[in-house]
């Protein structure tokens, strides 16, 4: 299946020159949606994941089911303040300024092997900050699995720089 045609581009959103890759297409497109699960459990289905981390908050749309297609358990990455136990947090740099992701400080146990999935990797900060905490927290990043990759803009070779395995379903040239 073709997953790359059912993504919307969206010209100058939402920033004069962006071309905003919209997976909303893809997501109401049961087809779609269904092969996109499929082919990144599968990829996985052999591996021992002991645990799905979803990046707020497309990574929950992709992440959540391809924990149930793994029969593993799901653990959100979220923005500051968002969650309600305790939490660990990792700050990580924005174009102007910076964020922080928090997971909740029970998620990750010393040893799990994580899947860490989003839908879209461009810069790679958030992945970045994710996987990180991630290793903070003793847990070993399997592979960081996304819908998108856009490898102008560098995400991809700056995960692999800290040693992490990337893999996208489709790439997207430019911005």
């Amino acid at each position: 299946m073709q997953i790359k045609s059912r993504i919307r581009t969206i010209a100058h959103y939402p920033h004069e020159g962006i071309m905003f890759r919209d997976i909303t297409t893809l997501l109401k497109d049961p087809v779609g949606l269904r092969a996109t699960i499929q082919e990144i459990a599968s990829r996985y289905k052999s591996m021992k994941i002991d645990k799905v981390a979803g990046i707020e908050s497309r990574g929950f749309i992709i992440g959540a089911p391809v924990a149930y297609e793994l029969g593993v358990g799901f653990v959100p990455v979220r923005k500051k303040g968002k969650l309600p136990a305790e939490t660990r947090g990792r700050d990580y740099q924005l174009e102007y300024g910076s964020d922080r992701i928090e997971i909740h400080v029970d998620a990750i146990q010393k040893g799990d092997r994580v899947l860490l999935v989003d839908d879209l990797i461009a810069t790679g900060g958030t992945a970045e900050a994710a996987a990180g905490l991630i290793h903070e927290m003793g847990g070993e990043v399997v592979e960081c699995s996304f819908v998108i990759d856009l490898p102008d803009i560098g995400g991809r070779a700056r995960l692999e720089d800290q040693g992490l395995k990337v893999f996208a379903l489709c790439e997207f040239e430019g911005n």
